[in-house]
């Protein structure tokens, strides 16, 4: 299946976002849910200066898109895990008195052939909506998530979003903004890209693609394959072989000025191990920063332990021993066309994204025209 790309290069095109009410409540909650190929995730938050603070959380593995690949549909089981899990984020939103939220879907409702029937499914028996969201809008709000980890010495960055269904990159240009004022201009894409009488510095979107691999689905690709080994280097080989349009990808990136962030499972699975760390721990993953040399060497302790020693090992486990190397073999690849010193690890994503994008547009937000 070919990339995702848009038709026109380096744009988005204009969010479109929910009306904000009239008199914006600056104590009111909302809500951001990421139903994606593997997981169903959703966050509650409050605005709070120019963040958030959460105050409800949720996430499970729900398989929505086992058997896509094979079926090109999803299946009675996993839509009726899916839905029960559905069910306790409907039952948070209801106890937590949410008004302002988006529910949105990605990869596998995109590409399964009775996705519109799951949706309908859902609200019947949840009374909640879900938007199915575009590749384009999935890489937005990914780029705004990141923002805050953006280095002020950054000026070529490419943010990278490894989903289970698929994986989006997006290369911007900020060499021609000011050093302060890098972290911003990104977080400004929320309102799609800038026109030119804007009076805020732009991040210029050089190119962006939306690639349908992501750790499951590019394992579903080679699932025949029985060697450990021989299944990795397929996979990673195949997932470069998806990158030859990307533009960027045809220019040799120096190390200097250039930042990579990755935002997914698989990248902070590889700093938890980099670290060493016996129990997971979001404040010493988020925002670390890992050569290509540090995240090759956790992908080769992944191929030692093997099959086995990978579902002992307690940053990884059963469930997730055989995406990890999906994962892994993703970022192998993009680490042999851009090697950089300054791999930043975002334990965000779309929840974020769609909470900044929501509160931005209601105007509750402190310091800054974001």
């Amino acid at each position: 299946m070919a990339p995702k790309r848009p038709k026109g290069a380096g744009a988005f095109p204009k969010a479109v976002e929910s009306p904000a009410p009239d008199r914006p409540d600056p104590d009111a909650l909302y809500a951001a849910l990421d139903l994606g190929t593997n997981s169903c995730r959703m966050l509650i938050a409050q605005p709070k200066a120019s963040g958030f603070h959460v105050v409800d959380s949720f996430s499970k593995s729900v398989q929505l898109g086992a058997g896509l690949e094979r079926t090109g549909g999803l299946s009675r089981a996993s839509m009726a895990r899916t839905v029960q899990a559905l069910r306790i984020c409907q039952q948070k939103l209801k106890r937590n008195k949410v008004k302002r939220m988006r529910l949105v879907a990605t990869e596998a409702c995109r590409r399964a052939k009775n996705s519109r029937d799951f949706i309908r499914q859902v609200k019947r028996e949840t009374g909640l909506t879900l938007e199915i969201i575009q590749p384009e809008e999935e890489a937005r709000l990914a780029v705004i998530s990141c923002a805050p980890l953006v280095s002020t010495k950054t000026e070529q960055l490419l943010v990278v979003d490894i989903g289970g269904g698929s994986t989006e990159l997006v290369w911007i240009d900020i060499s021609s903004i000011a050093r302060r004022d890098r972290p911003a201009a990104i977080m400004r894409l929320h309102n799609g890209f800038h026109t030119a009488d804007s009076p805020f510095p732009a991040a210029k979107v050089v190119d962006w693609i939306s690639v349908p691999l992501g750790v499951a689905t590019l394992r579903d690709q080679f699932n025949d394959v029985e060697d450990d080994s021989a299944r990795f280097a397929l996979m990673s080989w195949f997932f470069e072989e998806n990158l030859a349009d990307f533009a960027p990808y045809k220019d040799e990136q120096t190390r200097e000025g250039f930042q990579i962030v990755g935002t997914s499972g698989t990248v902070t699975t590889v700093a938890a191990s980099h670290l060493g760390l016996k129990r997971y721990d979001r404040t010493k993953v988020d925002g670390l920063r890992m050569t290509s040399d540090q995240i090759d060497k956790v992908i080769r302790g992944y191929l030692e332990l093997g099959p086995h020693g990978r579902r002992r090992d307690p940053r990884i486990g059963d469930d997730r021993q055989a995406l990890i190397m999906s994962g892994s073999a993703i970022l192998q690849a993009l680490l042999r066309c851009w090697p950089t010193d300054r791999l930043s690890v975002a334990d965000r994503g779309l929840r974020e994204g769609l909470l900044y994008a929501q509160m931005s547009a209601d105007g509750v937000l402190e310091d800054g025209p974001f």
